[in-house]
């Protein structure tokens, strides 16, 4: 955070290694901005300004006429990516594996044009058409993933169906063999519309994965797939044949 008073800096690292090393526990409170200019010798606005950073990193939380307090870190639980491929919600057993509940879904399909970046994912023309199918999936009831997906539009027009089958037997069922899934993941900062779907609190940042199914040497869907990074790790299992 840019600012004229870089001596925050100070306060900030300071508070942060009493976070990290547990000298300041979840839930325990942290010095009011009056506090911190005594504490570290440095004005208002530094004090300001490093309350700030902490709330934007997730490490504190802000309690309206009650002062900051350390955020308690949540347990990641393990979500493993790969499932059966016969199912037929794309992530729903992940979810359930996961949260140890039922696992639900919101479906959206529609016409679009691809864009530059989905044109060169899927190796289309510029604007091409595509399927666009919005998910948001749900662990009892609860936002924990937002999924976009693309699809040239020869292999179909969008669904209907409220339970639709799996893409790899949908597509198999064209005469489409997918050979090979790969997946991409990073990390960045949500978009205002996650963070409002996903109840993300301030300072969390989200897991993106970038998904795609290849038939031979052709992709044949794309996908970007949001998890939130204060809730899950992601779990890949390989199997090695003898």
């Amino acid at each position: 955070m840019a600012t004229s008073d870089p001596v925050y800096l100070r306060v900030v690292a300071d508070i942060r290694r009493q976070i990290v090393d547990g000298s300041l526990p979840p839930g325990a409170p942290i010095p009011s901005r009056a506090q911190l200019t005594r504490k570290y010798g440095v004005g208002e606005t530094a004090a300001r300004h490093a309350l700030r950073v902490l709330a934007a990193e997730g490490l504190i939380v802000g309690r309206v006429g009650s002062g900051h307090y350390v955020r308690a870190q949540p347990v990641l639980l393990p979500l493993h990516r790969w499932r059966p491929q016969d199912h037929h919600s794309p992530f729903g057993a992940d979810i359930a594996q996961s949260q140890g509940g039922r696992a639900t879904y919101d479906r959206r399909a529609e016409h679009a044009e691809a864009t530059p970046e989905i044109a060169q994912r899927l190796r289309l023309d510029g604007s091409a058409p595509v399927t666009r199918t919005h998910y948001v999936f749900r662990g009892d009831g609860r936002p924990v993933q937002l999924v976009t997906s693309y699809e040239p539009a020869e292999f179909g027009e969008p669904s209907g169906e409220e339970n639709p089958r799996g893409l790899v037997a949908r597509l198999s069922a064209l005469g489409v063999k997918v050979t090979e899934i790969v997946e991409q993941v990073y990390t960045r900062v949500p978009q205002p519309d996650e963070s409002d779907v996903l109840a993300l609190p301030a300072g969390v940042h989200v897991l993106h994965v970038e998904r795609t199914h290849w038939a031979g040497d052709r992709p044949v869907e794309t996908s970007d797939i949001v998890i939130p990074g204060d809730r899950f790790r992601l779990v890949y299992s390989h199997s090695l044949q003898p």
